[in-house]
């Protein structure tokens, strides 16, 4: 058994309550990290589990920094329940204080696991010239003697390198990658989200080699992995997906990407906010209180309207239960992976799969509604390749 599982299951399918009954029922001895992207999910672990006391890093530790509370509650051996923004700042010390710590982690919901580094091309060229880096395969490798540099300007880059997780990327900018030792720092690890071949985390692993197995949820328990297991077909009997002209906008395979978003003039924007306008308030007639949308945050001033607006939630958003009562949806955005991330991986490797991605990222937002609980959802979703791969993932084609 690989020290890595992932729990890839359907969203409803009981991940959290599995998670939380393995920590009630663990031995004694054994210690948890618990790590979920929102505070009300840490606050949960900590009512809900009775067997051992929980802890969340504070402000108050020395330094008034939540990473310095976390350091200190492993020291001290405490069961701890931590969001991902403050996992993802895990530096070189926490990182020795976890490998002699024996915790096991369970990471609910993937990370953000690779981002640019706000590093100057100017700053670059001048850490190359003096032969303080090298690049090689694409990593920035620090070269500088410490009787030549010792601390300046350039500690960030300094650290980054030495710790392996900066990579020169098409000889135009900086990918900074969370640092895989993390993961090489726990006895056990547990990783819960849905489809996870297609997420970046999937491809990080792939590129550090970090070995993983799948496995499924079911009646509670885990089980080998099973993809019938999603019950695709009867989830998708819930989608009311709506098809009509409003679709009119989105026939192009790139409509509703980012960059089309983008470029659209402010009569074009206009046109497609009279569509979700009609879609909610003529042909849904919804209450203001049961709508959801989303779309790039860049437009979204120009596609808000009466009778939606407030139901605006971002189109990454996960793991949280605090709009499973929305009923309409509109989804006014075509995902594709960013291409810095995608040349990235493919540079280095690792095959990619942009269209999973895509619908995996649509299912987590749908899942926020109503459907979570069984009950019927109506759908507007515009881009026409994105209708497509949600219809090409029920019938298991992708």
């Amino acid at each position: 058994m690989e020290r890595v599982q992932v729990i890839d299951a359907v969203m409803g399918a009981g991940k959290t309550t599995w998670a939380l009954n393995k920590i009630e029922h663990a031995p004694p001895w054994q210690k948890f990290i618990y790590i979920t992207p929102f505070l009300s999910e840490v606050d949960r672990v900590l009512k809900t589990v009775k067997s051992r006391k929980f802890v969340q890093p504070t402000n108050a530790a020395d330094g008034g920094r939540k990473l310095n509370s976390l350091k200190k509650q492993i020291e001290n051996g405490e069961n701890i329940a931590a969001t991902h923004a403050l996992f993802e700042m895990a530096d070189d010390e926490l990182i020795e204080l976890l490998h002699t710590s024996n915790y096991t982690l369970i990471l609910d919901e993937v990370m953000d696991v690779i981002e640019k580094a706000s590093v100057s091309p100017s700053d670059m060229r001048l850490l190359l010239d003096k032969h303080y880096i090298e690049i090689v395969d694409n990593r920035v490798i620090w070269t500088a003697p410490e009787i030549e540099y010792e601390y300046g300007r350039f500690d960030d880059i300094k650290l980054l390198a030495k710790a392996g997780n900066l990579f020169y990327h098409r000889d135009r900018f900086l990918i900074w990658a969370f640092p895989p030792q993390v993961f090489n720092a726990f006895e056990n690890i547990y990783v819960m989200t849905y489809l996870f071949k297609a997420q970046i985390q999937r491809y990080y692993f792939d590129l550090y080699k970090i070995k993983y197995e799948f496995n499924s949820i079911k009646d509670g328990h885990i089980e080998e992995y099973d993809q019938a297991a999603d019950n695709r077909e009867e989830l998708y009997k819930l989608i009311d997906l709506y098809d009509g002209p409003h679709n009119q906008h989105g026939e192009q395979r790139t409509a509703f990407s980012t960059g089309w978003l983008e470029r659209r003039n402010a009569d074009e924007l206009i046109e497609i906010q009279k569509s979700i306008s009609s879609y909610v308030r003529r042909i849904t007639k919804a209450k203001t209180k049961e709508v959801l949308w989303t779309t790039k945050q860049s437009v979204k001033t120009y596609l808000q309207g009466k009778g939606y607006t407030k139901g605006f939630i971002p189109m990454n958003m996960r793991a949280t239960n605090d709009y499973s009562d929305r009923s309409v949806l509109i989804y006014a955005y075509n995902r594709f992976m960013n291409p810095f991330e995608k040349s990235f991986f493919q540079d280095n490797g690792v095959d990619v799969d942009e269209d999973l991605l895509a619908v995996s990222d649509l299912l987590q937002w749908i899942w926020r509604s109503r459907i979570r609980n069984g009950e019927p959802i109506k759908l507007y979703l515009p881009s026409a390749r994105m209708r497509s791969l949600l219809k090409a993932w029920a019938n298991y084609e992708i």
